[in-house]
């Protein structure tokens, strides 16, 4: 017999043998279905009523303020930031006259900005709050005016070089000096090239050791947003800028060409230098415009996804998050749905040592859910921990998953309270791509760890390179509390052999 428990949102139907156990819910007990705003709330800031606050980065300032670059090519620092009441924040416009701010570094009294033909640093030098010395660190990249020519940047690695990835003149060709590239820009203002590959970037950052990562958008060599991990000396994967080979002697010689309409995983095998997505933030699922990436550093004020990324979605107004493990040398990893309501399209994004998140955008050119022109907003954890799939971890006959809770025993066990499908994207040189390859595995055990957050469930069969579209929806916490996202995709780029 079925007991029906009301909630708020949705009918949840609990099986009195699903709630047995110490600290199991009673089958009469109400249960409230979640809301992701019981455990991450966002809220607006009331942006300068002269300008259109796009925002395309953000950074992190002495005296807890927070500086703002824009699309508009103008940055603001913003005081009272980290307050409860936002509506207290104090705008101030720092500079302005650049063209599209997308990256922000702070560092010895100076902040750095990059645009689209520069890495320059500011400093105010008489206290009115306005930057009055501006000086050229780099331009040593190409320029041509063409619309798509973005330029993003990182704060600084533990060497002290800026990473800056360079998008595609238009989306298949690189008309000017290292479009489609990673370089690095070292403390004396050399530029370094570092990565060739790169499409159409929409952020870039560091985990939690350092290891540098940027999202890639939707295109030509690329079936969905993924991803990627920068490792000098790489193919990210979009032959377009290939000619600069020739003005990098230190990368060596140029990759072969990738072979059209191929696999990524076959492409690996004959491409030496090609490094595949660490993760495909799977297209029109998970979004449609990768942005900015976030480490979580904060120890615990976040929540309890300590060292995991955030990786935010210009088209879907949303974040996402995503674990990452190495295997056989390849970073890898699962994305999960994290928090959407934002009020624009977001593009730049900062997390402060309190575990805040400081997001923003806008929407014009492409469009966004959010349906407001631009934002900028904060991000905070509740306290209240959600019911998630903390970690999925690869395993030579399935996966493993760590839950943030305790697991209900029989809801852990029961098989058809799991699902799975697998597939991949066609690798080749026309936009976009469907989804390709589907292979519909079967679940044949899931056992529950001794520590009762642990699920080990077997898969046959596992398919390298695909992305593995895990389903939990009858899965359930001790307290009978389903998972807040009970949708994972894995990138199984390496299967374990142990």
């Amino acid at each position: 017999m079925k007991h029906k428990v009301q909630t708020a949102m949705k009918t949840l139907f609990v099986l009195p043998g699903l709630l047995l156990g110490a600290g199991a819910l009673h089958a009469q007990t109400p249960v409230q279905a979640p809301a992701e705003s019981e455990y991450y709330s966002i809220t607006p800031f009331a942006t300068p009523a002269e300008t259109a606050l796009e925002v395309s980065s953000v950074e992190l300032l002495p005296g807890l303020k927070v500086a703002v670059g824009t699309r508009r090519g103008e940055v603001w620092v913003v005081d009272g930031a980290y307050e409860a009441d936002v509506s207290k924040a104090r705008f101030q416009r720092f500079a302005e006259g650049q063209h599209e701010v997308m990256g922000l570094a702070w560092k010895d009294g100076y902040l750095y900005a990059t645009n689209r033909y520069e890495v320059l640093r500011m400093k105010d030098e008489d206290g009115d709050g306005r930057a009055d010395l501006f000086e050229t660190v780099c331009d040593k990249w190409g320029v041509s005016g063409d619309y798509h020519e973005y330029t993003f940047s990182s704060r600084f690695d533990k060497a002290g070089d800026l990473w800056v990835v360079l998008c595609l003149t238009g989306s298949f060709s690189s008309k000017t000096d290292f479009r489609g590239w990673a370089v690095r820009i070292k403390p004396d203002g050399s530029l370094v090239p570092t990565c060739s590959g790169i499409r159409s970037p929409g952020g870039i950052g560091f985990d939690a050791d350092g290891a540098v990562f940027y999202t890639d958008n939707q295109g030509p060599w690329h079936g969905s947003c993924t991803l990627q991990h920068l490792v000098p000396g790489s193919f990210q994967g979009h032959p377009g800028g290939f000619a600069w080979y020739d003005n990098a002697p230190n990368m060596g010689p140029r990759p072969v060409e990738p072979n059209d309409e191929s696999r990524m995983v076959t492409e690996r095998a004959r491409i030496k230098e090609l490094v595949p997505p660490a993760v495909y933030m799977a297209h029109g699922k998970v979004g449609n415009s990768s942005s900015f990436i976030v480490c979580d550093t904060s120890g615990g004020k976040f929540g309890p996804f300590q060292k995991q990324l955030f990786v935010a979605d210009q088209s879907h107004s949303n974040i996402s998050r995503v674990y990452l493990e190495e295997v056989n040398g390849v970073k890898q990893g699962v994305v999960f749905p994290f928090l959407k309501g934002f009020k624009s399209g977001l593009i730049g994004g900062r997390m402060n040592e309190e575990g805040q998140i400081f997001a923003g955008g806008s929407d014009r050119g492409w469009g966004a859910k959010g349906g407001q022109p631009y934002d900028f907003e904060r991000v905070q954890w509740t306290g209240k921990v959600p019911f998630e799939v903390h970690e999925m971890r690869a395993r030579p006959d399935g996966f493993e998953l760590a839950f943030t809770e305790k697991v209900d025993a029989a809801s852990a066990a029961d098989l058809k309270n799991y699902s799975m499908r697998e597939f991949t994207y066609i690798y080749q040189s026309k936009y976009g791509s469907p989804e390709v390859d589907e292979v519909t595995p079967k679940i044949t055990s899931a056992t529950l760890g001794a520590d009762g957050k642990t699920v080990r469930i077997k898969v046959e069969p596992l398919t390298k390179g695909h992305i593995h579209e895990l389903h939990l929806d009858g899965v359930r916490s001790a307290a009978g509390l389903p998972v807040l996202h009970p949708v994972g995709y894995y990138t199984l780029n390496e299967i374990p052999t142990k």
